[in-house]
Parts: structure tokens; C-alpha cells; sequence
């Protein structure tokens, strides 16, 4: 089957998530990604769970990140090394890399630099702050955590009343990386018109407020600062998570008036359809804490199961509150094939979260395990640049690049 992004080419100098995010959705749309690593290998190498022993190519973070891809180790603070990097950015169509805003200006490899190498290249830098920033951001230091803090997230995650929360994946490094892509794949399309490469900017920070929407929505326009609400929506009511008899959580997302008197009267109390504080949303929203209570006490007569069944039958929107456990095993997961089994070198047969793009003619997928750290050095001296045996041997000699397969 073809794939959408074959014959793109990208240099990849990432490492650890945000940028790598980014070259795993190119490479599992078909694009050749050339992970660049240094001879310690990418961060997320020793970032565990590791699959049968401690060792580089055994971590199953890197694994699930970098399926699709072709790694070489290269020494950049080698002149040799550069001399590579130059030769590989000439042949690449992007080059992508989520260092702090100077590291690749000091190498000699900045946007202003590749441009001069390859006008045609597309350069993408994700990092907490973006390189278009004030000077105290300019050099700032930023991992999910800092961007998650900054961005406001935090401030509006968690329980009401608690402490700001991380949210529990790292979604500052991930929708950073999204973005990334998106960037990316716009910036080609616009080469195909106009010949030239451009400059894809991602700050962590921005990739995150962006996606705030009711928060920002709500201070630019009323001037209220928002909350934290535990698993309640600020702006419609009731839609959160219900305890059954059982202690097991359902949500019950009601968003409108209509699913308001469909759901009272699936728990016998249609006398709240028309209650003064709860006929329509904004009302439900005003008196939230009163009619929370009201509902909590009606969802704990029936187990979360039960409720599932019954809003499955009357197409109330609802969701039980699966675990990792319960997600990984079931059945729209097998059925939409997201989990999918790959041959990897080392560790053997083993299980990764598949792509999510689902085209009718260039679907995403895992069609190649990741690689082990340096496994396609010589190939890519060899084929992509030409580089002979001797010259390999030379590099090898002189610590410039590396093979540890």
C-alpha cells in the first residue's frame, strides 16, 4: 500500500518526546526519518519500562516513540561529523530538532544556517519557549512539566479546591509535537508552490494555550480567572464522572436541555426537568453544587455497570472510567487495531500503540520496529551519501560516527 509521505526525507536531531512526537507521526505516514543520535544515544533510551534487561535498545519508552525510523550515531562536535549533518541536510526535505533555542546555532546548524545549505529544507524547532521570544525566555530551559506549569494547565487540573495537577501523560511534549507535524506538513505544501523552505517556530508554552479554550474564553471576555473542577466541565452541567453503588465511576455527559430531561427521566426524577435552577445549562451551571448532590444520591442507587446498560439503550452519552488495564484489553481498541504487535531487534515480539490516522488510501502505520541505536549508520553513509568502505572505516576510527549493532 503506498504511503502518503513517501519520498519525504527528514534529518532528525530530537530526543527524549516533543520533536521525536513529531518525526513518529512523519515516519508512520511514510516518510524517511534519519534519527541522528549521539554516541550515548537519544535521553529516552535509558527511560524504562525496559523489556527482558537494562540496556539502549531495550527501552520500551524509546520503542513505542521511534517504531518507523532509522537511527546513525554521529559525533557533531567533530568537523567530520558536520561535514555528514551538511551532506544529509542537502538531501533532506526537513530538518527537525527540539534542543534549547542556541544549541544548534552553536553547532552551525540554525535555521539561518540551513537555510544557506538547503533552501528547499523545512526547519522545525520545538522547545518550551519558542526562538521568537523575549531574552530572558531565549535560553530558558523547559521540560512537559515546566510548559504544563506555565501554559496555565495546571492551574485548571485537579480537584476542586486541591492543588494544581499535571495532567497524566505528557501532553505538553506530545500536542507540541502534534503541532509539529501540522507545521511541517503545511510548510511543504506551501514549497510545493512557491520552491522554498521556511521555519516551523513550536514553543511548548504556546502549543498548550492554545488548547485552553474555555479557561482563555472565559478571562478575555468576563475576567474570570478559572479553576480546577476534578472531572466536571466549567461551562456545561451535569457532564462528569458519577460513583455507582459499587464505587466504580461513569460519566454522564448531558449537553443540552434535551439529554437534561431524557437523563431525569431515566433516573426517576422528572420533577428536576423543569426545577427553576436546573431547566437549562447556564441555570445547571449557576447551581452546580446543589444539583451534583441531587444526582450523586440518585447515580449510587445502581452500580456503574447498570448505568452503562441503561445509557447504552436510551443513547445517553456516557463512558465507564476504564484503567490502563481495561483500555489495553478492549474490544473497539482491537477493533480500530491501536495496539499492534512488532518483531523488535533484541527484546523479540512485543506490543505498541499503533497510529491513529486512519486514511482510506495512506493510512499511518507501524511498519518497521525501531531501530537499534547506530543500526543504519553504514547504510546511510553508504547509499544515501556515498560514502565508501574505507571512508566508513576512516569515520569509525576517528570516533566520528558509530555502529553498536
Amino acid at each position: 500500500m503506498p504511503r502518503a509521505l513517501e519520498g519525504i526525507r527528514v534529518a532528525d536531531l530530537s530526543h527524549v518526546l516533543a520533536a521525536p512526537t513529531t518525526s513518529m507521526i512523519l515516519a508512520d505516514l511514510g516518510a524517511e526519518v534519519i534519527h541522528i543520535e549521539p554516541e550515548q544515544g537519544d535521553d529516552s533510551r535509558e527511560f524504562g519500562p525496559f523489556v527482558g534487561g537494562h540496556d539502549k535498545n531495550r527501552s520500551g519508552y524509546f520503542i513505542s516513540l521511534n517504531r518507523n525510523k532509522k537511527s546513525i550515531v554521529l559525533n557533531l562536535k567533530a568537523a567530520e561529523g558536520k561535514k555528514i549533518l551538511r551532506d544529509l541536510i542537502r538531501v533532506s526535505d526537513v530538518v527537525l530538532e527540539n534542543f534549547r533555542p542556541d544549541t544548534m546555532q552553536k553547532l552551525g546548524f540554525g535555521w539561518e544556517d540551513v537555510q544557506k545549505i538547503n533552501p528547499r529544507a523545512i526547519y522545525c524547532s520545538i522547545c518550551g519557549f519558542g526562538h521568537d521570544t523575549l531574552p530572558q525566555y531565549g535560553s530558558r530551559p523547559a521540560y512537559d512539566m515546566v510548559a504544563q506549569a506555565y501554559s496555565g494547565l495546571m492551574s485548571i487540573t485537579g480537584p476542586e479546591g486541591g492543588p494544581p495537577c499535571r495532567v497524566g501523560s505528557s501532553v505538553g511534549d506530545i500536542i507540541a509535537g502534534m503541532q509539529g507535524a501540522i507545521g511541517i506538513l503545511a510548510a511543504l505544501r506551501y514549497r510545493e508552490r512557491s520552491g522554498r523552505g521556511q521555519c516551523v517556530d513550536i514553543a511548548m508554552v504556546d502549543s498548550l494555550f492554545s488548547v485552553l479554550e474555555n479557561a482563555v474564553a472565559r478571562y478575555v471576555n468576563t475576567g474570570e480567572i478559572a479553576g480546577p473542577l476534578g472531572g466536571a466541565h466549567p461551562s456545561i452541567a451535569p457532564f462528569q464522572g458519577f460513583q455507582g453503588k459499587d464505587g466504580q465511576w461513569v460519566i454522564a455527559a448531558i449537553g443540552n436541555d434535551k439529554l437534561w430531561a431524557q437523563y431525569c427521566k431515566i433516573l426517576g426524577r422528572e420533577d428536576l426537568v423543569e426545577h427553576p435552577e436546573f431547566k437549562t445549562n447556564p441555570l445547571r451551571c449557576d447551581h452546580r453544587k446543589t444539583m451534583v448532590a441531587i444526582l450523586e444520591k440518585e447515580m449510587a442507587k445502581k452500580t456503574a455497570a447498570e448505568w452503562c446498560e441503561i445509557f447504552e439503550k436510551e443513547r445517553i452519552p456516557y463512558s465507564p472510567i476504564n484503567n490502563l488495564k481495561q483500555i489495553c484489553e478492549d474490544a473497539h481498541i482491537e477493533h480500530r487495531q491501536m495496539l499492534v504487535e512488532v518483531d523488535q531487534p533484541v527484546v523479540g515480539k512485543m506490543q505498541i500503540s499503533a497510529s491513529p490516522f486512519k486514511l482510506s488510501e495512506t493510512p499511518g502505520e507501524v511498519y518497521a520496529p525501531a531501530p537499534m541505536l547506530g543500526q543504519h549508520t553504514d547504510e546511510v553513509l553508504r547509499d544515501l551519501l556515498g560514502y565508501s568502505a574505507e571512508q566508513i572505516a576512516k569515520l569509525k576510527t576517528d570516533g566520528v560516527v558509530n555502529t553498536t549493532v
